[in-house]
């Protein structure tokens, strides 16, 4: 009985043996850097370092993008101030320094062209 006990032992340790052995070789074919999924991770890897260079790229552009604009903005703001005090200095002024001229309706035929002649030098009309 205790021959039966040691060779069922025996055959269960070199089981487990070849098991354990099976299962190293696949882990070192899934952790494999060009095949397995450890390559996948380093792929992964750097396409992470990747995108944070390019949003820190991005975030700089930005950064600049907006200082530019708050510059331009208030440049137009100043712009646009210095147009309404014109515009209503423009109002102070008399009727006939302004030069208001009516539109012209829009049913009236447009006007005909006027061709002028100048003489030149020598009396030639050109």
């Amino acid at each position: 009985m205790q021959t039966i006990a040691d060779i069922l032992l025996v055959a269960g340790a070199l089981g487990a043996g070849f098991y354990c052995f099976i299962l190293a070789r696949r882990l070192a074919r899934f952790n494999d850097l060009e095949n397995g999924v450890g390559g996948a991770v380093a792929v992964l890897s750097a396409q992470v370092d990747d995108l944070t260079k390019a949003l820190a790229a991005a975030q700089q552009t930005a950064d600049a993008s907006t200082h530019s604009l708050d510059g331009l903005t208030d440049r137009a703001e100043s712009v646009a101030k210095r147009l309404e005090l014109l515009v209503a200095s423009m109002h102070d002024l008399p009727a006939e320094r302004r030069s208001e001229t009516p539109p012209p309706a829009p049913d009236a035929p447009p006007a005909e062209p006027v061709f002028k002649r100048h003489r030149d030098q020598l009396g030639e009309a050109s």
